[in-house]
């Protein structure tokens, strides 16, 4: 698959999806998640596991911890002298290039379409940055060649639709797997085809595709444009049939942490042979003191831990007093929890002290969000 697929992330999608006051210095696809990771680290590590090495990341606003974490790319192995990685700014997006000052993907993507023109590849596969999963796209590539579409896009099918993945955009599929009309998830059936946002085209019919959207002025966004023209373009779906989450709200986001620390979910995501890669930080191990007690938790390297932790995320540097109890919690970095204090159905940015002796509970559905760099 190498040098056959180069790889598109937008994350200026339509309604910029956000969770809460976590995005609130950040874009969705840079926030910490399963202690060590960041959320866009699954769908770059998918392209880079699919042999994709050429991959346009287009950001949308607030980019600066994304570059930060991304750096150069060498830790996906994207740091080359041939294809690799490239971040584009939004600022781009603000240049008139002959089509007027619009917002919309369409204009992002055309205001660095001369990257797209000058890659080799045969085709393109454009992803978004919140779709949590991981899989290899060699299965839906060749799947997409064969089929003869225009346009590919890979759903999955669940059963859980009436209470998550709200607000995603679903599938009406025929017998031959051509998708018939594109809706909203509103809720109101268990039954629905989750569309992973992920589409596979050649990449000469999607920068045609680009120009002409441009040059009409009829949509902003490409999803948009693909609704719009199901009886006039070929829409093929394919089915991804394993673990998804769409990360677009902080139940979703504290829905997904806890998943993960169910040994099927975690060892799909993080014990397979797609390894999900993500920026090396190594510190020293974590230090569990004489009243440490930890059950059904993600530890991060380089804390202290003398408390209670059960069912909780505690990313690096993270230090918990003794007699603290956290429970169901996602700790960020640099935290520091005195004794005494007892968390539950909380969220922590990083850098929060907590006073010894405080309780901060949330809902289990809701959970208590605090934002970074506050004393308690």
């Amino acid at each position: 698959m190498k040098k056959q697929c180069m790889g598109l992330i937008n994350l200026d999608k339509k309604g910029n999806p956000n969770i809460s006051i976590l995005n609130y210095s950040r874009p969705l696809s840079s926030t910490p998640i399963a202690g060590r990771y960041r959320i866009i680290d699954f769908v770059l590590s998918n392209m880079v596991n699919s042999g994709i090495t050429n991959v346009g990341i287009y950001a949308r606003e607030k980019y600066r911890s994304l570059t930060d974490h991304l750096g150069s790319g060498k830790d996906w192995d994207l740091s080359r002298k041939q294809g690799g990685l490239y971040i584009f700014s939004p600022e781009n997006t603000k240049q008139n290039n002959g089509y007027g000052f619009r917002t919309g993907d369409i204009y992002s993507i055309l205001a660095n379409i001369d990257y797209i023109e000058k890659s080799t590849e045969e085709y393109i596969l454009i992803a978004p940055g919140y779709m949590l999963c991981s899989m290899d796209y060699r299965d839906a590539i060749e799947y997409h060649k064969k089929s003869k579409n225009d346009i590919t896009v890979i759903y999955k099918r669940v059963q859980d639709a009436d209470e998550e993945f709200l607000g995603c955009m679903t599938l009406n599929i025929d017998s031959n797997n051509k998708v018939l009309n594109i809706g909203g998830n509103i809720g109101a059936f268990p039954s629905a085809n989750i569309s992973m946002e992920t589409y596979i085209m050649k990449r000469t019919d999607f920068i045609k595709c680009i120009y002409k959207i441009a040059s009409l002025g009829t949509h902003s966004y490409f999803e948009d444009y693909i609704k719009a023209n199901l009886s006039n373009i070929k829409v093929g779906a394919f089915e991804f049939k394993d673990y998804l989450k769409c990360i677009n709200s902080i139940q979703s986001y504290a829905n997904a942490s806890r998943e993960m620390l169910e040994k099927e979910v975690s060892r799909e995501l993080f014990y397979s042979e797609r390894k999900i890669f993500t920026k090396d930080k190594s510190q020293a191990p974590t230090i569990y003191m004489k009243n440490a007690n930890v059950k059904n938790s993600f530890i991060a390297t380089g804390c202290k831990i003398d408390g209670t932790v059960e069912n909780c995320t505690i990313f690096r540097k993270v230090e918990i007093g003794k007699g603290a109890v956290i429970k169901n919690c996602v700790i960020m970095q640099n935290c520091k929890i005195d004794p005494g204090v007892v968390l539950e159905n909380v969220i922590f940015d990083k850098n929060i002290h907590i006073s010894e002796g405080k309780e901060l509970k949330g809902d289990n559905d809701y959970p208590m969000v605090i934002e970074k760099n506050q004393k308690l």
